[in-house]
């Protein structure tokens, strides 16, 4: 039975989806950018600069410990009771926990007392990003029209690029105040402003219908007893080629945008300002060549564009670092633009590509499951790795580069093994594919 898809509510869903992931993606990136300019000295504090960035670093990991697990209560919870409930938790979720960051106590004030009510938001955030990101991208998919499922799945992987937006100008102005002043309370600002963007997103995310797939699977008693469960055991296989799929995805963008400006100001000796006002320009690029991607996509085919895209991101972080490394703002911007580019192609088309190797009675469950494993393993640990291979390899940028070709190389892998799960057919069509048992029974793409 084919879920109607009629009216406004393709362009109403993908739209509230696009605002609804653009607010997650404020509070994580203000966080991620927080962590590698002052959430050490404030939270951290030690003599050695090494030692506070790595302890603010890992706390922005602690943050991604809690998404496998979100994603399968979410995904469980959003294919037994609907998309658009989840929707509204998660986000009601984040803006509380990024709203309580900016009103934390600092450790000068509060002592250990301070780290340890961070960890605890911190995971808030991971919780709240963990049954985000699935909900989002099968409302905008599941409402798509026939043949335009990739160009609407895409609707929500551009709310990364607009949250980043967000968060990098609200920084770049907090920053433009005195050292001291920013320490001790102009940082907490963008984090306060959250609750704006809350208010406003549930509004938008308020108005839109379930998603007619769901509604459809409801009626013609799909759904099963514990979704999770029956994915991890029918679908363990697709899982864990989705999760390398989106490896370059969700890590690139956290080495480009959170390692990149730790590495420019420590290692380069370049100011805040000048890497803020860079990545600023590579976002609103990024921005816009997404659609762009997804388009293409559609035209020439869901998994020779990824394949083609995951091969170049392994070329791209070797111009890139060559043109950083000049301290040129044009170079700076040229060279990180390249390799987000690249790696947002992937981001903007996987989405809708993962989503059709699992059965739509399943997809909560899979998607966020597979979304969030990769994400704890190589998004919340690349700041970490790429801070110790620079210190450990002072004045050397290929090192860095090589960690990022292996990065793209792992969602090159996974894209290839996902392919084979999509049965022959391209991802926009909207007929899932039947579970499967065993790799081996799956046509090849």
């Amino acid at each position: 039975m084919k879920a109607a898809v009629s009216g406004k509510q393709p362009v109403r869903a993908a739209f509230a989806a696009f605002i609804g992931t653009t607010v997650e993606f404020y509070d994580f990136y203000t966080y991620a950018t927080a962590a590698a300019l002052v959430l050490g000295d404030v939270f951290f504090p030690s003599s050695n600069h090494f030692i506070s960035t790595l302890a603010s670093f890992g706390t922005f990991a602690v943050g991604f410990i809690a998404r496998p697990l979100s994603g399968a209560v979410f995904g469980h919870l959003g294919d037994k009771l609907g998309r658009k409930k989840m929707l509204l938790l998660t986000m009601f979720l984040m803006g509380v926990a990024t709203t309580g960051i900016g009103l934390l106590p600092s450790y000068a004030t509060a002592g250990i007392w301070a780290p340890m009510m961070l960890i605890v938001l911190r995971i808030v955030q991971g919780i709240a990003v963990g049954g985000e990101w699935g909900g989002a991208v099968l409302m905008s998919s599941e409402h798509a029209p026939e043949g335009r499922k990739t160009f609407f799945a895409s609707f929500p992987q551009m709310g990364s690029p607009a949250g980043l937006i967000l968060s990098l100008i609200s920084f770049r102005l907090v920053t433009s105040l005195s050292h001291d002043d920013f320490i001790a309370w102009g940082w907490r600002l963008p984090f306060l402003a959250s609750f704006v963007l809350l208010a406003a997103g549930l509004v938008i995310r308020s108005g839109v219908n379930e998603s007619p797939e769901f509604e459809a699977m409801k009626e013609s008693d799909e759904m099963v007893q514990s979704p999770v469960k029956e994915v991890l055991k029918s679908h363990w296989v697709p899982i864990l080629f989705a999760a390398a799929a989106t490896t370059i995805g969700s890590a690139g963008f956290f080495f480009t945008n959170t390692f990149m400006i730790s590495y420019v100001t420590v290692y380069l000796h370049m100011s805040k300002s000048l890497i803020l006002d860079c990545l600023f320009a590579v976002t609103v690029i990024q921005l816009l060549s997404q659609p762009i991607s997804a388009m293409l996509a559609e035209r020439f085919g869901n998994a020779r564009f990824l394949t083609a895209a995951a091969l170049l991101s392994m070329l791209t972080p070797y111009p890139m670092f060559m043109l950083v490394n000049t301290g040129n703002p044009v170079a700076i911007i040229a060279g990180i633009a390249f390799s987000v580019v690249v790696l947002s192609a992937v981001y903007a088309v996987i989405a809708g590509f993962m989503t059709y190797a699992f059965p739509r009675h399943l997809r909560y469950s899979g998607i966020s499951i597979a979304y969030q494993l990769c994400a704890t393993i190589a998004g919340g640990t690349t700041p970490i790795i790429g801070t110790m291979i620079a210190q450990r390899f002072q004045g050397q940028w290929v090192p860095l580069a090589l960690f990022f070709t292996v990065l793209s190389a792992v969602s090159l892998i996974g894209i290839r093994g996902l392919a084979r799960f999509q049965n022959g057919r391209d991802s926009n069509e909207s007929n899932p594919v039947e579970p499967v048992g065993a790799l081996g029974r799956q046509g090849v793409n």
